[in-house]
């Protein structure tokens, strides 16, 4: 079912809280994506509101499966997630919701958007929620309110929220820090298997997926995940108990996906039993409150006056080399300190 991502602005004027609240617990797909839009907006009043929101669904959250997915481009995540969310609609009976980030430009600072389209029977299921959201180049390529809009999905009652990031730089470790199971898309037959894998990435990763093993591919898909299954074991266990599995599948005919799942089924029920699922969490929304604390520290740093008339000079100074970056920066934040009394 379509969101109201493009509804015209007359329509996405602030409603009453409550408004919100009801419209995202009966899992109304527009009042859902408006209050997305809520949360994503930086204007003052709003972000006063999207608060009070959040904490009124907060008890409503908590229940659904977080899968991070990612992978170079090209490996072909979007028709990969549009098999993997039919196979939890159609077989399981269940919801999926699908937060897709966008690269933004960080020249014209646009976004494409454009997975929804990508996504092409998945956005036709009425059991389904799709927002593309731009990254605004935040770190991590992953939408500064990403870990919000998690929480109004579990609230509107989807079982599943898959994150799908840009596979680029640094959102490896942005996404394994809000979900809770971290699968990577890989292919094969692109030359020596084992070249390609970077070790930080490796050993976040709960489970390695060989994805385009069909046809001719099958040999070498099959050969890829023999090495990457023995490369792993190279790595120390992790300390939740769970064992990284490395298996194949086809996104194009949906074969493997069903056990993919399953994987992510039997990590579920591990990290459920033995408490890692619930110390997990605790330490992923302590994580986030640190870096709203940063995050809202260098909003208030740019938007003062006296910081904003002097830095253009400083950058200026900086740039021709007249003077040096650690005491252009000291002097900002003497400014800024002064502001908010300190010496």
């Amino acid at each position: 079912m379509p969101d109201a991502l493009d509804s015209p602005p007359a329509l996405r004027r602030r409603l009453p809280i409550e408004r919100y609240i009801e419209g995202v617990l009966r899992g109304d797909r527009v009042m859902l994506a408006r209050a997305i839009t809520l949360i994503e907006s930086e204007r003052p009043a709003d972000v006063e509101l999207a608060a009070r929101l959040l904490d009124s669904i907060l008890p409503h959250t908590g229940r659904s499966r977080r899968v991070g997915i990612t992978g170079v481009p090209g490996v072909g995540k979007s028709t990969f997630i549009d098999t993997l969310g039919m196979h939890l609609i159609r077989d399981r009976g269940e919801g999926v919701a699908v937060l897709s980030v966008d690269p933004s430009s960080p020249v014209s600072g646009g976004s494409i958007l454009g997975d929804k389209t990508r996504m092409e029977r998945l956005c036709l299921e009425d059991n389904a929620f799709i927002r593309p959201s731009p990254s605004r180049g935040h770190l991590g390529g992953v939408a500064r309110r990403t870990r919000e809009t998690i929480l109004l999905c579990e609230a509107a009652g989807f079982e599943n929220i898959l994150i799908e990031t840009v596979g680029v730089g640094q959102s490896e470790t942005a996404v394994r820090s809000m979900c809770d199971f971290f699968l990577l898309l890989m292919l094969a037959g692109a030359g020596d298997e084992l070249q390609g894998m970077k070790r930080g990435i490796i050993e976040m990763i709960d489970g390695m997926a060989i994805n385009k093993a069909d046809g001719e591919n099958i040999r070498s898909a099959e050969r890829a995940r023999v090495e990457y299954s023995r490369a792993l074991h190279l790595f120390p266990a992790s300390s939740d108990g769970w064992t990284a599995k490395v298996l194949t599948c086809s996104a194009l005919n949906g074969q493997g996906i069903q056990e993919i799942w399953q994987m992510v089924l039997d990590h579920r029920a591990l990290l459920e039993s033995n408490g890692f699922l619930a110390r997990r969490r605790s330490r992923q929304a302590r994580q986030w409150m640190e870096e709203l604390i940063a995050l809202g520290l260098e909003d208030a740093f740019r938007r003062d006056a006296d910081v904003a008339a002097r830095l253009p000079a400083l950058q200026a100074a900086v740039e021709s080399g007249r003077i040096a970056p650690l005491a252009a920066s000291n002097e900002l934040l003497a400014i800024f300190h002064s502001k908010n009394g300190r010496d």
